[in-house]
């Protein structure tokens, strides 16, 4: 296995990445998050996922723009075999922290990746986030004011909640928020998990 420079990496491109795998099949539950979030944008025409797993949120972003190009950057081996079946996604197999931008998107996508990162490497995925996006910047995940860690099925030192999105509008100026809203694991219709989502816009 390829040398990371975290063990959060090592984490997910191994054994505990192919079993999340398994139990995240279901993409349906996405779309009328994305329809939500994509509303609130305009001329989105190409898109990046950092973190993508098997492709669950680029599936329903393609429902909802089927004509958009989609990216994907993900660390584990064997999600990147799924999204390679999906068909017309530009798959980058490598960890966030390795990615070097090569040209910017629309609208650049973190769904539940970010709690998974090496706080003290936040500021250079912040960075990448940034330089990547043309316009948006899309963050869901879970939110508490103050940086905070969480024992993540068993293992510690793997997910850390913070403000990720205020870090990120406190760092860049030339950012704004557009809209924000919650996720909730009882919804009747589409439950997903407690997240908090944030759509950011470079100011013109």
């Amino acid at each position: 296995m390829q040398n990371f420079k975290t063990k959060q990496e090592t984490f997910w491109a191994g054994k505990f990445g192919d079993e999340y795998i398994k139990r995240n099949q279901n993409y349906l539950v996405n779309i009328p998050f994305f329809a939500k979030v994509l509303s609130k944008t305009t001329n989105v025409a190409s898109i990046i996922e950092f973190g993508a797993n098997i492709g669950l949120n680029l599936k329903a972003i393609r429902e909802i723009l089927p004509k958009a190009s989609l990216s994907a950057i993900e660390i584990n081996p064997n999600a990147c075999k799924y999204l390679e079946t999906l068909g017309d996604i530009e798959v980058y197999n490598q960890s966030l922290l390795d990615f070097k931008t090569d040209h910017k998107r629309d609208f650049v996508l973190v769904k539940t990746v970010l709690i998974h990162i090496n706080p003290e490497l936040l500021s250079d995925v912040y960075q990448l986030l940034y330089e990547t996006s043309k316009k948006y910047i899309c963050i869901a995940e879970y939110y508490n004011p103050t940086p905070v860690e969480v024992t993540y099925r068993g293992h510690k030192d793997r997910l850390f909640k913070r403000d990720f999105a205020g870090e990120m509008l406190n760092k860049y100026p030339d950012l704004e928020l557009v809209d924000y809203g919650f996720l909730y694991h009882k919804d009747n219709n589409f439950p997903q998990d407690d997240i908090t989502w944030f759509l950011l816009r470079k100011k013109l």
